[in-house]
């Protein structure tokens, strides 16, 4: 998703300098071209060396490092003002002050000075040393100037001191990278509405009807929405998935749950899209205790459930972008075709259980958007990809 993205790594001198080496080596994975700089204490914990073998491009530490002759390709400069995207991490206390009043008498500080992309800063520290007021000040102050802050973690650091400090894992950093540049900012002032997952309907205490939703279709359109800049609401069900960077997550059980969250927060939305396998049936009544086990065969009368998107297709708003899916077994163009009309829905994402990587549980997707006036048929996709295609034909379609 980093393809043609320039990514500068700035390089402090803290013990996690060393978690850099696997974000640098994720970021080229992800078809960036990953420039570094550090500071000179920053060597002290992983040598320069490391870091122009994972990315192939020189590592910069002095400012007095530059080529001296080369008066119109000024690294400290130039590396600023050609990145996309600069993360600075570890950031201790010392770089933040600098950075926050201005101070550039190094190479990771005269190189951000004159930066014109999004800059992320994440803090990692003794936690007395984070929570002290004038690095809280420093903080504010950065906020304040447009700097994105990525918060620490609560964890055991490395001074023996158990409190917030920790440097985010890998993973969330380049995370945070993807949310800032992975995409154009194309639905930016746009709220969206997901709901994902499966629904969980209690028979006793102990035992529940469910399916087999994984919840990672909806994830990956909430995630992809976060990317290309809205403001994202996730209505989940049940999963084992970690929640999107960037999205707010409201957690349910039920159909009447999820009915009751959406519904609550349908006419803020700009674009709604339902992705969560939705019980549509759910027990009469719960059993206060265990049902204990008896001989002979037992039966659990059910009711139906309230439908999520006929009730929401019916309030529509004007301008309201409304998305269901269907999951098929068979007839799947028709039924899907049906159910657009019933449900007042503005597009269905249909699939069929029976083609080979469109199941729940899978990392990928076969996907056909219809509409009232428009089909596209997907290839096999990845979820991510998927929903990218989704949100591209919604802002098609809004445009309209």
């Amino acid at each position: 998703m980093l393809k043609g993205k320039n990514i500068l790594l700035a390089v402090t001198g803290g013990i996690a300098a060393y978690k850099m080496a696997d974000v640098a080596s994720m970021l080229v994975k992800q078809g960036a071209d990953v420039h570094v700089v550090m500071t000179k204490n920053a060597t002290n914990f992983i040598p320069a060396e490391t870091f122009q073998v994972l990315t192939k491009n020189k590592v910069y530490t002095d400012c007095f490092d530059e080529d001296p002759d080369d008066y119109v390709n000024v690294p400290h400069i130039s590396l600023g003002t050609s990145a996309d995207c600069i993360l600075v991490a570890p950031a201790t206390a010392d770089v933040i002050g600098k950075i926050a009043n201005g101070i550039a008498d190094d190479m990771v500080t005269t190189t951000i000075l004159p930066a014109l992309c999004p800059v992320l800063i994440a803090p990692s520290m003794n936690g007395y040393m984070f929570d002290n007021p004038i690095v809280q000040d420093n903080i504010s102050k950065l906020k304040k100037f447009g700097y994105k802050i990525i918060e620490p973690s609560f964890g055991h650091l490395a001074c023996g001191y158990d409190g917030k400090g920790k440097l985010p894992s890998p993973e969330d950093l380049v995370e945070n990278v993807l949310l800032a540049v992975a995409r154009d900012k194309d639905l930016k002032g746009k709220k969206v509405l997901v709901n994902a997952g499966p629904t969980e309907e209690s028979i006793d205490p102990i035992r529940v009807i469910t399916n087999h939703s994984s919840g990672k279709m909806g994830y990956a359109i909430a995630r992809q929405a976060a990317f290309r800049g809205a403001s994202v609401t996730l209505v989940s069900g049940p999963t084992n998935l970690k929640s999107p960077m960037g999205v707010e997550v409201i957690s349910i059980k039920s159909a009447e749950d999820m009915y009751q969250e959406m519904v609550k927060n349908a006419d803020q939305a700009d674009i709604i899209i339902m992705a969560a396998a939705v019980a549509d049936y759910t027990p009469v009544t719960t059993a206060e205790n265990k049902i204990k086990k008896t001989e002979g065969d037992f039966s659990i009368p059910l009711k139906r459930t309230k439908d999520i998107l006929l009730s929401i297709g019916q309030q529509k708003k004007d301008g309201q972008f409304i998305c269901g899916f269907s999951m098929e077994t068979e007839n799947m163009l028709e039924n899907s075709r049906k159910k657009l009309i019933k449900k007042n829905a503005d597009m269905i994402c249909a699939n069929n259980l029976r083609q080979a990587g469109a199941g729940y549980q899978v990392d990928t997707n076969i996907l056909t958007l219809i509409q009232k006036d428009f089909e596209k048929e997907l290839p096999l996709l990845s979820k991510d990809e998927a929903a990218n295609e989704i949100l591209t034909v919604i802002k098609n379609s809004l445009k309209k």
